[in-house]
Order: C-alpha cells, then sequence, then structure tokens
C-alpha cells in the first residue's frame, strides 16, 4: 500500500459504484460517483484544494494568511482542512440554520463563523461575505462562485477520471449549486464525447434542497456565466425535497449512505433513465450522510422531515 506525505494527496480517485438495481429502465446503467470519499468528505474538497494552490502560485497566499469564504458547508469544510494543514485562518460566512454537524465540522479545523441570515439561504451568505471582503481588502476572498479554479479542479481530476472509469458514459447527471462540478466535468467529457448529455438537476424555485439552487431565485454564479454554462447544459431537471429525501433513502436500500444532494441527484439520473431508450448515466454524490444524522432524513417521518426542509439548510 502506497504512504501517502499527506492528507491532501488523498483528495480525488474516488471510485464509482454500479447502482442500477435502482433504475427504472433495465437498459439503462446507472453509476454514482462517490465524492464523500474525500478526506474532508466531500466533493468541495477538489476546489478548495485547488483554489488554495491558485492563489498561492499567485503571491496572494502568504504565511498566516486569512481567508474568507461564504459557505453552506461543504466547501467550508474543505477549506477549513487545506486551510489547517497548510496553516492558513479562514472565516466562513454560515448561514445560521445549518445542520449542527456543519457548524462543528467548521470548528474542528479550527474555521472562524460568522452568521448570516438562515432565512436569505446560501445567496444571503454570498452577499455577506462579498460586503465584509470589501471592508477588509487585506483579508483573501477566493470566492468559489466566480473562481476559474473550481471548475478547473473538476475539468483536470473528476472529468478524466470520469471518463478513464466508464468510457461508456452516455449521461452525466449533478447538482446545480455553484456549478462547478458541472462545468469542469462536463466540459472535459464533450471535448473526449461530443454526444454525452450533460443533464443538471435543481430544485423548485423557491424551495430549499440540499446543496443545490435554481438560477430563477436570483444569483447565477459567474463561474457559470463565464464558462458557457447554458450552452453547455443538454437538460435542466427539477427535483423537490420529498424526492431528494426519498431516494437517499432508497440509496440506504443499496448502503450507499449519502447526503440529500445525492438523493436529488439520483432522483435526476432515475428521471434520466425513464426519459432514454438505453444508456449508461454517472451521477454525482457530493458527500455522504454522516453531517446530516441530526435531521433524521433516514429515520424520520417523510412528511415531518420534508417540513423541516422548509426552514433547515440540510447542506
Amino acid at each position: 500500500m502506497a504512504v501517502y506525505p499527506s492528507i491532501l494527496d488523498l483528495i480525488g480517485n474516488t471510485p464509482l459504484v454500479d447502482v442500477s438495481v435502482l433504475s427504472p429502465n433495465p437498459q439503462a446503467q446507472i453509476l454514482v460517483k462517490l465524492e464523500g470519499q474525500n478526506p474532508g468528505g466531500s466533493v468541495k474538497d477538489r476546489p478548495a484544494l485547488a483554489m488554495i494552490e491558485d492563489a498561492e502560485k499567485q503571491g496572494l497566499l502568504l504565511p498566516g494568511a486569512t481567508l474568507i469564504e461564504p459557505s453552506s458547508g461543504n466547501t467550508g469544510i474543505g477549506l477549513a482542512m487545506v486551510c489547517r494543514v497548510k496553516g492558513y485562518h479562514l472565516k466562513v460566512v454560515l448561514p445560521s440554520n445549518v445542520s449542527v454537524e456543519r457548524r462543528q465540522l467548521l470548528e474542528l479545523w479550527g474555521a472562524e463563523i460568522i452568521e448570516s441570515p438562515g432565512a436569505e439561504g446560501s445567496n444571503g451568505a454570498v452577499r455577506l461575505a462579498r460586503r465584509i471582503a470589501a471592508e477588509h481588502p487585506e483579508w483573501v476572498f477566493l470566492y468559489q462562485y466566480g473562481n476559474p479554479a473550481n471548475p478547473r479542479a473538476h475539468y483536470e481530476g473528476t472529468g478524466p477520471e470520469i471518463f478513464r472509469d466508464c468510457p461508456e458514459i452516455t449521461h452525466l447527471v449533478a447538482g446545480l449549486g455553484t456549478s462547478g462540478t458541472l462545468l469542469g466535468v462536463g466540459t472535459y467529457l464533450k471535448e473526449h464525447k461530443p454526444d454525452v448529455q450533460i443533464w443538471a438537476v435543481e430544485p423548485p424555485s423557491g424551495e430549499m434542497v440540499d446543496g443545490l439552487r435554481n438560477f430563477d431565485d436570483g444569483y447565477i454564479p459567474p463561474i457559470f456565466l463565464d464558462g458557457g454554462g447554458e450552452h453547455l447544459l443538454d437538460r435542466k431537471t427539477v427535483v423537490g425535497p420529498r424526492d431528494s429525501i426519498l431516494w437517499t433513502r432508497h440509496l440506504a436500500d443499496v448502503g450507499i449512505f449519502a447526503g440529500l444532494s445525492t438523493g436529488a441527484a439520483m432522483a435526476g439520473a432515475v428521471k434520466c433513465a425513464s426519459a432514454i431508450d438505453s444508456g449508461v448515466i454517472v451521477f454525482v454524490s457530493a458527500d455522504g450522510g454522516w453531517k446530516y444524522l441530526s435531521t433524521n432524513a433516514w429515520t424520520g417521518d417523510l412528511d415531518d422531515v420534508v417540513e423541516r426542509a422548509k426552514s433547515l439548510i440540510y447542506f
């Protein structure tokens, strides 16, 4: 077994697992890429490391520097882990209504939390972080929503891994959040297999679904616009909180313990499988389920869990 010089060297090369037993179409294979296997527990470890290394190369990060970033969880946790290893101080603007595990993990890695109003969701955290960053130019603002290192991490890592492990892929399904995963992976796949279809999963406008956003709610990440996202996507499909929770539970039936955005992506993959004659669908599981146990998403009454999703950010 290899010995790695740093925990950061374990970021990437996550496994693909066949969950076709859950496919409604026997001619449509469904595979899930388990990004929860990254050391910080999510797909956001990739852009977190990439953005910090890019800032270091540009000379923006000096020893002991302070960073500020808006996050509703996973990016903040990934950045906090990398900052702890590299000796930087991180301030995370975090909506007040995230799950308790998110706050605990940020604090575990030494991040300082600045609360934003929970009712404003992740968009409110972005607005507050941008205002604070403007008031403190001495702090480094990586800004995942506008940082090209975000999609580049997936173009150079996640995309090649998927194509290497599953060259037969016909459809990619991923949640629409910062859009970094879809842009990076989708661009790479289209360059190497132009007929691959790229499907984005988004929540209904005005509703919360773990880690996802609907662009009709008023904020479109700059990287989506700059990266030609509107031309890259072949289709967007809407998945609400109930289906996200239901499919998160169905994944547990086959031993996949994942977060709520994975359930949403699985629901999108199922919609895709139902709409095609045949194919190989790969969807991205953003993280594992450990950070969501306090929500009772797997064991609570479904109606109660769905109702709580209206006020508690699960990501």
